[in-house]
């Protein structure tokens, strides 16, 4: 399996991209840079701006909340989808737990995607909106 099939693969389970066909989660997916980081590297900031996605190819990843470890994460997993949409200050700070290889996704060039192919804007917005719905849904009957 080639590197933008893997990275395919993991963009097809983020709820964002949920619906997207193959060829549009390409688009997504020609746009991540790999990268490397030792254990430790503070790879988002509580409270700071979100610019990018990250997807963890290999290694753990630690999530704080007020100092608080509240998740480790592995391989596969990913933070940081809403910050492709919204420079919201991040909820949680996450550091490399263990060396990691990662592809990260920064906004400005998702912005620039979404400038070029307005339909992905609209099942992107569709996406959202049903994600909310089913939220308030659930809200509803708890």
């Amino acid at each position: 399996m080639n590197r933008h099939d893997r990275i395919d693969e993991h963009l097809a389970k983020v709820p964002l991209f949920e619906g997207l066909s193959k060829k549009q989660l390409r688009l997504i997916s020609q746009l991540a840079t790999e990268l490397e980081e030792p254990a430790g590297t503070v790879l988002i900031k509580e409270g700071k701006a979100g610019h990018e996605f990250i997807i963890v190819i290999e290694g753990e990843i630690e999530v704080s909340q007020d100092g608080r470890i509240v998740a480790e994460r592995g391989p596969g997993t990913y933070v940081g989808e809403i910050a492709l949409l919204d420079h919201r200050p991040r909820t949680a700070t996450v550091v490399a737990k263990t060396p990691v290889k990662l592809e990260v996704i920064g906004q400005r060039e998702f912005a620039g995607l979404l400038a070029e192919v307005p339909e992905l804007s609209q099942q992107l917005l569709a996406s959202v909106a049903r994600r909310l719905a089913d939220l308030d849904e659930k809200a509803a009957t708890s």
